[in-house]
């Protein structure tokens, strides 16, 4: 017989658990109904007064050319962050699973850029990409003679937003696929080897398909990332400049609330950007999956 724990008064295990419901209905579910709510009204920008409004908002937001195309630089920033991101942390894991001296001291190291803050990370590559300062900057355009200026392209901002927030993230993908490889039985590997198979074959025949379920857990956490947790990188860097071309969603919800002070259309755009991501996550669980091999 298994031994079970059990609690003498049947009131202790909500008791346990009522810190967690209190900061989860505090910090999550009640500014997510207020949200909701503040976007069917029209306030002013102090919040003295409101006037309910239904659906102006969401109106107003998709006939402005400045939101649209913040949706579409949005999509592709996301898609360009998670793509390079997995790619690496795969790749990494890859090398690092290899027998080699020390590798416990160089995993670890691996692993550290996931506690850097994504603010931190946006000035590290600041100051290796800015035009003027920056070393990585001044040797592409001395040694590539490439004219390398994220503060007037918004080609080049993007691209420094999107190494920035991908460096990040390497790490956290890096520890999911390490893991993953660990499990891999040996012997499936060495089995293809005896039969001659190349290393390139054997990763996409046997590796790859059994880590396709951590690939699908990875691409869905690594959207969610690049939507929402790389507002930090985005404000030390750019501001949304230039032009607003690193202008994505979740920064444009910050402009216009916190600095411009239109409550309503905040609201909205954050309701709209919620209901994205619910889909995105519905559509990549609804036909990605289908994909996945999972084995037990």
């Amino acid at each position: 017989m298994l031994k079970r724990s059990t609690f003498k008064s049947s009131y202790l295990p909500y008791l346990l658990i009522l810190p967690q419901v209190i900061v989860t209905l505090t910090f999550f579910y009640w500014p997510a109904v207020q949200g909701l709510i503040q976007s069917f009204l029209l306030s002013d920008p102090f919040g003295q007064s409101s006037k309910f409004v239904w659906f102006y908002n969401y109106k107003e937001i998709f006939t402005d050319p400045l939101y649209l195309r913040s949706i579409l630089t949005t999509f592709i920033f996301s898609i360009a962050v998670a793509s390079v991101s997995i790619t690496l942390g795969l790749f990494i894991a890859t090398m690092a699973n290899r027998a080699l001296k020390a590798t416990a001291l160089v995993r670890t190291l691996l692993i550290w850029p996931y506690a850097v803050a994504p603010a931190i990370s946006g000035v590290l590559w600041l100051f290796l990409l800015h035009p003027s300062y920056g070393i990585v900057a001044l040797g592409i355009k001395a040694w590539l003679g490439i004219d390398w200026n994220p503060v007037l392209k918004g080609t080049d901002a993007m691209a420094m937003i999107t190494m920035a927030s991908a460096w990040k993230q390497i790490s956290y993908n890096f520890v999911f696929f390490m893991a993953g490889l660990q499990a891999i039985p040996k012997s499936l590997i060495e089995a293809a080897a005896i039969d001659g198979a190349s290393p390139f074959t054997r990763f996409w025949t046997i590796t790859f398909p059994l880590l396709s379920p951590t690939f699908f857990f990875l691409s869905v956490m690594n959207i969610i990332y690049s939507f929402f947790e790389t507002f930090g990188v985005i404000h030390t860097v750019t501001q949304g400049g230039p032009g607003g071309s690193t202008n994505i969603l979740v920064y444009k919800v910050y402009q216009d609330g916190f600095v411009g002070l239109n409550l309503g259309s905040s609201s909205a755009q954050s309701v709209v950007l919620m209901t994205l991501i619910v889909v995105i996550t519905f559509l990549q669980f609804r036909y990605v999956e289908k994909k996945v091999q999972y084995t037990g």
